[in-house]
């Protein structure tokens, strides 16, 4: 597989057939993403995508599970999208699913109809970067949807047959924050009914605009105690309509965590999970999670401390 970049998927979909039909994020706005800033955005060629499936249909594949990279692939025009979607039913007739990443805008952009028809050509879950349950937060991090529009994007892409997957991420409004950043989210997500949550909690990197406002004191970052402690809170809080669930998994990466499990089923395990963690991490000294580099080999910076209205290495 010709690939420009690192491979940026769920973890539900390791398994799937990885099919390349961009390079980089169409928005890449995020103030603190550094997955695509080295990329130069472009659509690949429609003649570049078919060879890849071919390439794999003459080698015998036949995925039934198939997920549309890089960024934010849904973003294309749904005329593009169904030209790929088509290509892919002639060459995989085992195809049950074609999944990708997507924005809130990419979704209200597209009628009800393409909603529907991209639906009905295979399109089943679509990973949306809801982040955070704060409106002002979302601003300050220049995500590119309000509540409200992600409210109505959701309803659409569910009304129309598609489900969603939700992406957040602990420590996102700051310091002294993530207690309300998680009742709020846990609010949105009880509303909104996704069947997947993964948890990606914030990394501090120094290579994003979010690192200047770290600098200069406009946004205090929350140790890892604090973003563990909102974790807590937010799967107290999830409650799936009855008779679905909630398949959760959140990741801490700095600090080599992860919790997952079914909700409500395994909220008690969850839970029991995190106080452990937060009782081994409250004594000891605040943990921050500053990184450098290209993901996945991100470099940590350990020992970091405020010093005036400066980050800085002890």
């Amino acid at each position: 597989m010709e690939y420009e970049g690192q491979i940026c998927r769920a973890p539900m979909e390791r398994s799937a057939f990885m099919l390349p039909v961009m390079v980089g994020c169409s928005y890449n706005g995020c103030r603190f993403c550094n997955l695509f800033r080295h990329l130069k955005y472009r659509v690949l060629p429609l003649e570049q995508i078919e060879g890849e499936i071919r390439r794999v249909q003459k080698a015998g594949g036949n995925p039934r599970r198939i997920f549309l990279g890089d960024g934010n692939a849904f973003d294309l025009s749904a005329e593009h999208l169904l030209e790929i979607l088509e290509r892919i039913e002639k060459a995989f007739p085992g195809r049950e699913m074609v999944n990708m990443d997507a924005t809130v805008t990419g979704i209200l952009k597209k009628s009800d109809e393409e909603l529907r028809l991209l639906q009905r050509h295979g399109v089943r879950h679509l990973y949306l970067g809801i982040e955070s349950g704060l409106d002002d937060v979302l601003a300050f991090m220049h995500k590119d949807h309000s509540l409200a529009q992600a409210y109505e994007a959701i309803g659409r892409l569910q009304e129309a047959g598609m489900v969603y997957d939700a992406h957040i991420m602990t420590g996102i409004a700051g310091k002294g924050r993530g207690q309300e950043n998680a009742v709020a989210l846990a609010e949105f997500l009880n509303r909104t009914g996704p069947v997947h949550i993964v948890n990606f909690s914030l990394f501090l990197h120094r290579e994003v605009p979010l690192y200047a406002s770290i600098q200069d004191g406009s946004f205090v970052p929350e140790e890892e105690t604090e973003n563990l402690r909102e974790e807590h809170t937010l799967i107290k809080r999830l409650n799936p309509a009855p008779g679905t669930v909630f398949r959760y998994d959140g990741f801490h990466d700095f600090i080599e965590f992860r919790v997952r499990g079914t909700l409500p089923d395994d909220r008690e395990k969850m839970l029991e999970k995190l106080e452990n963690a937060v009782e081994i991490y409250q004594n000891r000294a605040p943990v921050y999670s500053f990184v450098g580099g290209e993901c996945p080999k991100l470099i940590k910076y350990e020992g970091e401390e405020r010093r005036g209205n400066v980050w800085q290495n002890t």
